[in-house]
């Protein structure tokens, strides 16, 4: 089995992600694996007037400030497992941002949750996984939480 050293979790504090981070935890344990949790964060566009109106710099801090808030709670039930990890946070689209922090990195895989998108803004949109299994630099672990959220 091919064994993977620098492992990326995006995290978006869904249950999709926490049990992806449980599968990557498992996978990081082997001697000199490492954990890359990573966060983007963006703010949509239907939010801001047409007006070329920038966003207010405290506003964007105060979103990453809850955000490493929030990643660094999953850094610590990665830590108390005792494996090695790092958080990242990007003020990007998802699936852009996972991709472009997988090559940061220098990630062996990716680990994310996957929740499935019903009808058309699926057939228009895809979701983030599909979007970063097409795209990323290295294979992609998509897992689906079981309590069915």
């Amino acid at each position: 089995m091919r064994r993977f050293r620098t492992i990326l979790v995006p995290v978006d504090f869904s249950s999709h992600a926490s049990a992806a981070l449980d599968v990557a935890i498992e996978l990081a344990r082997e001697p000199g694996a490492k954990l890359h949790l990573f966060h983007a964060y963006e703010i949509p566009l239907g939010t801001i007037p047409p007006y070329g109106v920038a966003i207010p710099e405290a506003l964007l801090s105060d979103v990453r400030d809850a955000a490493a808030r929030r990643l660094e709670k999953s850094a610590h039930k990665v830590q108390e497992a005792g494996v090695a990890c790092e958080t990242h946070i990007l003020h990007a689209p998802p699936s852009e941002g996972i991709v472009e922090a997988a090559r940061s990195v220098g990630a062996d895989l990716i680990v994310m949750g996957t929740r499935g998108l019903t009808g058309l803004k699926h057939v228009l949109l895809g979701s983030v996984a599909e979007r970063v299994v097409r795209t990323a630099p290295c294979p992609v672990l998509t897992i689906r939480s079981t309590d069915g959220a």
